[in-house]
């Protein structure tokens, strides 16, 4: 059965502008703390990339986290693997495999659970992937996902059955979403369908949303289908749904995490063409209308991480054809007007937050398709003067 939450609330943002590539100019005292600074030497990647994702992930095991780029979208290139020297620098780079792909996702994760990082490769109109760390960082095709060839949008790890393997969830463009189960190498069982047989699903998060101690699925859906949140019955069925947002709200992107320190989980949803909003959970299943922040951007991604380091999270989205940019928490939940990132206006699919440096702050970085992706690093305000 699907019922209707309460229809967002709208709040516009007041939006700043800058054109420089450092972000200097915070709107907020405790947002004074810290800024990002790129250069010439952040580029990864070429303008020849159609990159849709970026994941940050030790996968030569040296205690630093490196970079996995999801290339092609929709057009066969290589997906590549950057490695990073304790620093936050990426000198050495190469291809993930052997084989061109039309990916939007690289997930990364010990999936046959001899130690080191594996990679799942999620494709558009091709089987999906897993590719297997030789230990050293070095990645071999091994066998597919499943046999599906689908308009894979976004691929995911999560251990959804508790049994100690990741399993993989594949979201698809007017099909079948599905997740697979590990057998605890590496392999999966069959495709186990979620959401419409029609869907159009972009993303999806996963958390236990109501407090049954089992986690659910919240969907960012587009091509005018309504956002859903599908219940878990503890048996891995998710046939119980509700929807929100505006109905039609050609979602990119959502995210599931405590933002108002009330112990339950809040929804991020990012949007085309509307405002972006956050819906505050209160631990039963229910959220609160939408909370909107931005303007008129045209977000695809978001990933949520403190990135002043005051104790709660913030936002940090990938726009297309605009800056992307960061939104300071209060604490509350609520969050502030745009910080940009840089001065260039690419077309980002993904984003990414992670400390590369170890200096406790988390630098970002762009997925952007047609142009170089950066690398911002989070450094003291004033430091990048």
């Amino acid at each position: 059965m699907i019922s209707q939450i309460n229809p967002m609330w709208r709040r516009v943002s007041t939006v700043g502008a800058m054109a420089a590539l450092l972000l200097l100019v915070p709107a907020s005292a405790q947002a004074q703390t810290r800024e990002w600074t790129t250069s010439n030497r952040a580029i990864l990647g070429s303008s020849e990339d159609l990159t849709a994702g970026v994941t940050f992930v030790d996968v030569d095991g040296d205690q630093d986290l490196d970079v996995i780029y999801a290339n092609g979208r929709h057009w066969a290139q290589y997906n590549e693997v950057y490695l990073n020297d304790g620093a936050g620098r990426f000198t050495v780079g190469y291809a993930l495999g052997l084989e061109k792909a039309t990916t939007y996702a690289t997930p990364a994760g010990d999936l046959d659970h001899d130690g080191d990082i594996d990679v799942v490769v999620g494709n558009d109109r091709a089987e999906n992937w897993v590719y297997l760390n030789n230990g050293q960082g070095r990645f071999e095709l091994a066998w597919s996902v499943g046999p599906e060839v689908e308009t894979t949008r976004s691929a995911q790890l999560y251990d959804v059955n508790r049994d100690g393997f990741l399993d993989v969830f594949v979201t698809n463009r007017g099909m079948a979403n599905g997740f697979y189960l590990n057998d605890g190498t590496g392999h999966f069982g069959p495709k186990r369908e979620f959401g419409k047989a029609n869907g159009s699903t972009i993303a999806v998060a996963i958390g236990d949303v109501d407090g049954d101690g089992f986690p659910d699925l919240v969907l960012a859906n587009r091509d005018g289908q309504a956002n859903q949140i599908l219940f878990n019955d503890g048996k891995l069925r998710f046939d119980r749904a509700i929807k929100f947002g505006t109905g039609s709200d050609e979602t990119r992107s959502v995210a599931l995490a405590d933002l108002d320190g009330s112990g339950t989980l809040d929804i991020v949803a990012v949007n085309l063409g509307e405002p972006n909003a956050i819906y505050l959970g209160g631990g039963d299943g229910s959220f609160a209308p939408g909370i909107s922040f931005g303007g008129d951007e045209r977000t695809s991604a978001v990933v949520l991480t403190d990135v002043d380091g005051d104790g709660v999270l913030d936002v940090v989205v990938a726009n297309m054809e605009e800056r992307n940019a960061v939104y300071f928490n209060d604490g509350s939940g609520a969050v502030g007007a745009a910080h940009w990132l840089g001065g260039a206006t690419n077309t980002s699919y993904g984003i990414a937050a992670a400390d590369l440096n170890g200096d406790g702050f988390p630098e970002i970085g762009s997925a952007n398709s047609g142009a170089v992706n950066r690398i911002f690093l989070n450094v003291p305000a004033g430091a990048g003067r």
